[in-house]
């Protein structure tokens, strides 16, 4: 396996196939700035980098240095893993990575073009090779699928196209790890898979004080018993045996007294999702053109238009429409005057006279006020006044953008708040027409704007630690009780920052997120050529769903559902419902129902369990976990 990135991703990623699927992988990193130009392996800088940051990755002490040896390549190397510095993915690079005998290739730089040019690099000098490439532009990502798919069979056109596991798959580390963020941030929130034609919703369910959870349902995880303890660390190895428990067996739900649990509630037939109404979409504020105070003031004047009208038609034994048409012209200044026509007819031309008078500077202001309102149709909207209950994310980069599309999707308000207005997510709030406090979150006062004191909930999500915890922490002062969720690259900063806030407001939520730590086991299980679903995280552990081939796998083939369930490890959830079957045919399945080898499954499993039960001989678990 290769891995070519520059960020934390890439790192994780290799820890994540080196450590937990036993996979020989080689790491391509940036040079240095400091450093030569030349692609070469620098002896012992990489590799105390590399394990620097797998450190920070999997929140583990780095091992003591073994000794190392240069291999014919001349990287640096260290059991199954090797580390290359280089400026750039390049013929050169992927060569001396030996991408001609690579099984797999991920592409997970930032820069979309970077990703895209050493894709095409790579399905030249080796057909077969199996691509993961990290892109942002999704639509791009699709033409690129069929491109690279495409190319690789012209290169091997006597080779069956089912047989030719030179498969492209484009991820987005933002949209794998979106619902996570967008979960946390708001309680009771379904986190959903979708597998071919099924759904599937997985929940956080909190029973009743001294009682279990309900063993009629299909628990995934038992969540962290150390909720309430200011002491305990969300889902890390400090938690111990009361961290999470992912895939627990029906006897440790039993014993789980007060213990929340994730459950899956339902699976349901998922069909295509509702186009969105053109006119929804493209409709000005029209119910916003006038302001409460000019609302009022055309009620007034229509209440005073029909007062005259009716006293008029009681007055005159005139009919109501006329008697109203009359009090229209003679407000407006257009009609005749009452000259020898009754004394109250004369009278109400008089007092229409003055309604007239009085609706003029209304009508004005009403017709500036539309005026001003359309303008500003496509500019920003400021919070409203009243606002509560919603949630203020802060940040509108690439992964605040696709968090704020999912949180509209839900229909949970938002208020959002970003300092740069040229921000990629401006245009996508603008549209949404999602109320946007542009000013740094820094200077007092702009969280004051977004109704802070009112929100349900801050999503820090800036790239920069030191402004989420910032807000955190002015968000916390003004709202004590507010749930907080932020977006933090290093673990151990991570956990320090979660421990001190959970102590310094035990009754408030906390939750850190990294997006690399919920992107890279999509990202492995896409290198390891399989299909996965998605991920759920669970606190700081996460959950795969995959669609396997009963027959592939003699732990599956010929066992009962009952007898294929390991605890801890995997658990067959439904069958695949791209294979024809309904809903209610695939989900619940008898325990007793033995797994056919043309049954294709879906399975909830951890890393380490997919990764044994595909026979990967995964290593021996490490401290941090799943």
């Amino acid at each position: 396996m290769i891995v070519c990135g520059d960020d934390a991703l890439a790192h994780r990623l290799a820890s994540e196939l080196h450590e937990v699927y036993g996979e020989r992988v080689t790491l391509l990193v940036p040079v240095p700035p400091d450093a030569p130009s030349t692609p070469t392996a620098r002896t012992g800088r990489a590799l105390a980098l590399f394990g620097r940051v797998t450190a920070a990755v999997t929140r583990t002490p780095p091992a003591p240095a073994a000794p190392t040896g240069a291999d014919p390549d001349g990287a640096e190397t260290t059991g199954n893993l090797r580390v290359v510095q280089t400026a750039e993915a390049d013929d050169r690079a992927l060569g001396e990575a030996g991408v001609e005998r690579a099984a797999a290739l991920a592409l997970v730089h930032e820069d979309d073009e970077t990703n895209i040019r050493a894709a095409l690099t790579a399905r030249r000098l080796n057909p077969r090779l199996r691509l993961v490439i990290r892109l942002y532009n999704r639509k791009l990502g699709q033409h690129l699928e069929t491109l690279l798919d495409q190319a690789a069979a012209v290169a091997e056109p006597g080779l069956d196209p089912e047989k030719l596991d030179a498969a492209t798959t484009v991820l987005s580390d933002i949209d794998t790890a979106a619902p996570g963020l967008a979960a946390a941030a708001v309680a009771g929130t379904s986190k959903v898979v979708q597998a071919g034609g099924l759904l599937l919703h997985a929940v956080e369910r909190l029973p009743a004080a001294g009682e279990a959870p309900d063993p009629g349902r299909c628990t995934l995880a038992l969540l962290s018993a150390t909720a309430g303890d200011p002491a305990g660390c969300e889902g890390s190895e400090n938690s111990g045996d009361a961290g999470p428990q992912l895939l627990p067996d029906d006897r440790t739900v039993a014993a789980a007294t007060g213990r929340a649990a994730l459950t899956l509630e339902a699976v349901t037939a998922a069909g295509p999702a509702p186009s969105p109404s053109r006119l929804a979409a493209s409709a000005l504020p029209v119910a916003s053109l006038f302001s409460r105070r000019l609302r009022w003031s055309l009620t007034g004047a229509a209440a005073a238009v029909l007062a005259l009208a009716l006293a008029s038609t009681l007055t005159t034994g005139d009919h109501p429409l006329h008697a109203a048409y009359l009090t229209l012209l003679d407000i407006f200044a257009i009609g005749d005057p009452a000259l020898g026509e009754s004394t109250s007819r004369q009278v109400i031309q008089i007092l229409a006279g003055f309604v007239g008078l009085l609706l003029l500077p209304v009508i004005v202001a009403a017709v500036i006020e539309g005026l001003g309102t359309f303008r500003t149709a496509t500019t920003l909207r400021r919070p409203p006044r009243g606002l509560s209950g919603h949630v203020v994310l802060l940040g509108l980069g690439k992964v605040g953008t696709r968090v704020l599309a999912r949180l509209r999707r839900l229909n949970i308000p938002v208020v959002c708040v970003e300092s740069d207005p040229e921000a990629r997510g401006v245009a996508v709030a603008r549209r949404l027409r999602v109320p946007t406090v542009i000013g740094d979150v820094t200077e007092e006062g702009v969280l004051e704007a977004a109704r802070i004191h009112r929100a349900h909930a801050l999503l820090a999500l800036t790239s920069v630690d030191i402004t989420n915890l910032e807000a955190a922490l002015s968000a916390r002062a003004v709202s004590p009780d507010l749930r907080v969720v932020l977006r933090l690259f290093d673990d151990d900063f991570a956990t320090a920052v979660f421990r001190t806030l959970r102590t310094a407001h035990p009754a408030a939520l906390t939750r850190s997120r990294s997006v690399s730590y919920l992107a890279a086991p999509a990202f492995a299980g896409a290198m390891l050529g399989r299909q996965v679903l998605g991920a759920v995280p669970v606190e700081r552990r996460v959950l795969l769903f995959a669609a396997v081939d009963v027959a592939d796998h003699p732990l599956l083939d010929g066992r009962t559902v009952r007898e294929a369930f390991h605890a801890g490890k995997w658990r067959v959830i439904a069958l695949d419902g791209s294979a024809g079957t309904t809903g209610r045919e695939s989900w619940r399945l008898d325990p007793d129902r033995t797994l056919k080898p043309s049954d294709r499954v879906v399975v909830a499993a951890t890393r380490r369990g997919l990764a044994e039960l595909l026979g990967r001989g995964a290593r021996t678990p490490t401290a941090d976990g799943d």
